[in-house]
Order: structure tokens, then C-alpha cells, then sequence
């Protein structure tokens, strides 16, 4: 979008919000550069030029705006729809995959060069995959900074920072102001009353329902691993360097969000997978729109537009529970899936009581007793084949997979299907035109708009809803009256 000037000035001239992380406005005689919505008084459009990402404009020598924070804009909507290397590789870097295995690393996830890699970053983004880590890690820092008291030697290795010089230089080139600077100019309110605690808001791009994005969450939940308390969505992490423990909590406009990290440099990671699971980086407007054309679903949209697919933060644990909850009821998956939590999950520590496991790795289940689990024989042979697949690396299931080969290469297990298939691309892999036209709920709710009802004819219907075809699903569920569509009190 960015290449479109003339669109870019009327966003920047409306303070039109549905557009931060679209684009960013550097300013040329500033030096600054801002969020589509920033309160200041627009430049003059001479004045203005326009980037893709944080880090082209960081590239370009501009720093951030104080006013409008444009390090804290919702991510791209983009690299949710695509499925191309670009997007799969901003997937990637926002997991933290670059600090933690370098450029190479990165490369050999998607089985591409460096030097491919780089290039088609920088034709689209304007930096290439060292800068744009190098922009997340600042945004990093300027949480920690923020919204913690860890001495600035800790917030720099938190943050992913090779040594605290880098760490000063890059806070001051891309703020305008010291590590110390910031601490001083954070709202009071923004420290966290527990140590240990850190304390944030995930923005988002309105409007957004909460209600069956937590419903969904808080009735499918595992005891042990999720739980519903004080009007928050709580769960345990498991992530690269240790475990965290997140509690969300959906406000008008934002999600308050309360992360507890055994390790400090697992915060870029657990905000990424965070955002991924609330599906928050997702355009609902352009969703709607489309959807909304079609005179059957508009009721659905106009009554409550901006509905998110609940989503996952790791995509094996969201595999295994899904075949879990093959043909039997909600209560009945979480129960199978609280038993392998109690057998084989790792204890964790949780100050507030409810919660005691990680979900088990597909490593901690690879030896599982086949008859140990209470379901027909033909789904036990399906989980163990799954978990085998999952723990020896045959089948990878991340940001990076690619939902065409993914969803084929799961379509080949044994006891997979196509409604198992692609309610893991939808929610686990997050391809927002995964489509379930077999589920009885889907079917149900298409009888009763006087839609097709066979699976087939649906399908048929349905192409005039893709690419949001994941988007139509929740709307289509939305008109029972199941748990799942009721944000708990």
C-alpha cells in the first residue's frame, strides 16, 4: 500500500486508524516518522514519504514519533492473509527466530538462501531480516524498559541484544531518547505491581468481539493449562527459554495483557504467539465487507461485527487436542486432554493457584501408551501416528508451514479427515480461508439461513466469502447457543 501515495496522504489527512501497520509516515522535515493516526497536525503531503515496516523507516534515518508510539501499531494484517516466503518468513522473525538462530537459521526453516531471502524482503519491506529483528528487538527493549525495574544490563540481554552498547545506541537512534529517558517519561501506572510481572496492552485494529474469541477459549479450556478467572482468559507457555503464565483480558480498546516469564527473553516470543492466538493483527473491515455482501451472513455481521478466529499459541498442543475432539463433545475432549496434561505434562508454578502444567510436548508423549487412553482403538492409532510424526520431525506444524502442503501432508495420516485437517489451517496455522463445510454447527446454522446444507453445495456458496472463508465460520457458529459464543461472566 505504501507505494500508493495519494491513498497514503487521505489516510494520514483522516487520522484513519484501520490503516496503522498498513504503512508508516516518515516526515521529511522532522526527521520523524508516525502511525497513519497520529494527533499531531498532518505535514503537508510534500513533506511526507512513505515505508512498509518500522525498520525501512529506521533504515532510512527517521525515528519515532513520541507522540504516536508507531512501534506499538498492530502488525500488518498482510502477513496473516499470505502464505507466500515473505509473509512466512515475517512470521518467523516475529517469533524471535532471527535472535535466536541468526539469518541462516531463519533460511534453512524455509528452505531458501539468505541471499534469496534478503531480497525479496527488501523489494517489499525495505529492510532486510537483521534490520527488521533489529526493530523488534527495540520495541522490546522499550516494553521492558517501561513496564518493568530490571536494571538496563538485564533488559538489553532480554531484548535480545548482543552487549549493552548496542543496546544504548539502538534505543537512542530509533526514540530520540536514552534507555533511562524512557524509564523516566513512562506513565507511573505503568510498572507492575507484582515483580516478575509485566504488565502491557496489545492493541488491535477495531472493531473487535470479544465474545466468542474468550468463549471459545474459556469452554474448550484444559484444567491445569487454561482457565477463565477474574474476566481473564489465563494459560501456561511454553517457550524457547523457560515457561510464562499470560492472563488476557478484552477491553473497548485494547487487550490488557499479564505475562510472567521465567525468562526475560522469552517476552518478544509469548507477545507474538499472544497476538496470534486473540488473532489480533487481523483487517476486520476488510472482512466484514466482503462477508457482509452476502445478504445471508450481513444480519450476522451488522450484529456483531468483528469477530476473530480463536486461535492457538502452539500449533502441535492445538493438533493433538483437535484429534482429542473427534466426534465426541466439547467436555469430553477437555477431559481426554486434562488425563495425557496429568500424565505427561511438566509442572509449573503458578502464584495465583489455578493453573499446573504445560501441555505436553509431542517429545513427552512419543512413548504413550496406546492403551492407556480412553477412546475407540482407530483414534488412538491416529494421536500416536500424530504424535510419532510430530516428535520425529516428519511433520512440522509452525508459523513457517505451508498451509497447502501442511494441510495435504495431515489429510495422509491416518484417521485424518478433511474437518481435522482444516480446523487445524484454521486455527493452528491461521489460514483465514480454511473452511469447515462437514461440521454439524456449520451445516446447522447454513439450514437455518437457507443456505445449502450438504457439503458440497456449501463449499459452492462459499467461494463468493474467500479469502475470509475462516471468518464466515465464526459468524455461522455465532447463531448457536453454544458456551463457546458467550464471553463468561
Amino acid at each position: 500500500m505504501h507505494t500508493d501515495t495519494e491513498r497514503c496522504v487521505r489516510a494520514v489527512q483522516s487520522k484513519d486508524a484501520r490503516f496503522d501497520g498498513w504503512f508508516y509516515t516518515a516526515v521529511l522535515t522532522t526527521g520523524i516518522y508516525c502511525r497513519p493516526s497520529c494527533p499531531a497536525v498532518p505535514p503537508k503531503p510534500e513533506h511526507m514519504v512513505f515505508h512498509p515496516s518500522a525498520a525501512a523507516c529506521q533504515q532510512a534515518g527517521f525515528r519515532a514519533c513520541k507522540r504516536c508510539r508507531p512501534d506499538t501499531s498492530p502488525g500488518s494484517p498482510e502477513w496473516n492473509v499470505r502464505a507466500d516466503l515473505v509473509a512466512r518468513t515475517m512470521r518467523l522473525i516475529a517469533d524471535g527466530v532471527v535472535d535466536r538462530e541468526g539469518v541462516t537459521g531463519l533460511a534453512a526453516r524455509l528452505g531458501y538462501s539468505s541471499r534469496q531471502i534478503e531480497r525479496q524482503l527488501l523489494a517489499e519491506l525495505g529492510a532486510g531480516p537483521l534490520a527488521l529483528a533489529r526493530a523488534q528487538r527495540a520495541q522490546t527493549a522499550r516494553l521492558l524498559v517501561e513496564t518493568t525495574g530490571l536494571p538496563m544490563a538485564d533488559v538489553a540481554f532480554a531484548a535480545g541484544f548482543s552487549s549493552v552498547r548496542t543496546f544504548n545506541d539502538t534505543v537512542r537512534e530509533v526514540f530520540a531518547l536514552s534507555p533511562s529517558e524512557l524509564r523516566t517519561r513512562a506513565p507511573k501506572h505503568a510498572a507492575a505491581a507484582t515483580p516478575g510481572v509485566i504488565t502491557l496492552r496489545l492493541p488491535f485494529r477495531a472493531p473487535l468481539h470479544p465474545d466468542n474469541l474468550f468463549g471459545h477459549l474459556a469452554a474448550t479450556a484444559v484444567p491445569g493449562v487454561e482457565e477463565w478467572r477474574d474476566s481473564a482468559y489465563r494459560r501456561t507457555l511454553r517457550l524457547p527459554y523457560g515457561h510464562g503464565i499470560v492472563a488476557l483480558s478484552p477491553s473497548p480498546d485494547h487487550i490488557a495483557c499479564r505475562l510472567a516469564l521465567s525468562d526475560p527473553r522469552d517476552l518478544t516470543v509469548a507477545i507474538s504467539r499472544c497476538r496470534r492466538l486473540l488473532d489480533l493483527d487481523a483487517d476486520p473491515v476488510a472482512v466484514d465487507e466482503q462477508l457482509r455482501a452476502d445478504p445471508a451472513l450481513a444480519p450476522l455481521v451488522d450484529k456483531a461485527p468483528g469477530r476473530r478466529v480463536p486461535r492457538t499459541v502452539d500449533e502441535a498442543e492445538f493438533a493433538v487436542r483437535a484429534v482429542l475432539g473427534q466426534q465426541v463433545s466439547t467436555a469430553a475432549a477437555r477431559t481426554h486432554a486434562a488425563r495425557l496434561v496429568t500424565a505427561h505434562g511438566t509442572p509449573v508454578d503458578d502464584p495465583e493457584g489455578g493453573l499446573t502444567h504445560l501441555f505436553p510436548a509431542p517429545e513427552e508423549l512419543a512413548a504413550l501408551d496406546p492403551d492407556a487412553l480412553a477412546m475407540p482403538r482407530t483414534r488412538r492409532a491416529t494421536l500416536t501416528t500424530l504424535v510419532r510424526r510430530l516428535a520425529d520431525g516428519d511433520l512440522r506444524l509452525g508459523a513457517d508451514s505451508d498451509w497447502t502442503e501442511t494441510r495435504a501432508a495431515l489429510l495422509a495420516l491416518p484417521g485424518f479427515g478433511p474437518w481435522t485437517a482444516d480446523v487445524i489451517a484454521m486455527r493452528a496455522l491461521g489460514d483465514p480461508d480454511a473452511f469447515l463445510p462437514t461440521d454439524l454447527g456449520v451445516r446447522r446454522a447454513a439450514r437455518a439461513l437457507g443456505l445449502p446444507s450438504t457439503p458440497s453445495a456449501l463449499t459452492t456458496r462459499a467461494a463468493a466469502w474467500r479469502p475470509w472463508r475462516a471468518y464466515a465460520v465464526q459468524y455461522l457458529w455465532a447463531t448457536d447457543s453454544h458456551p463457546i459464543n458467550v464471553l463468561p461472566a
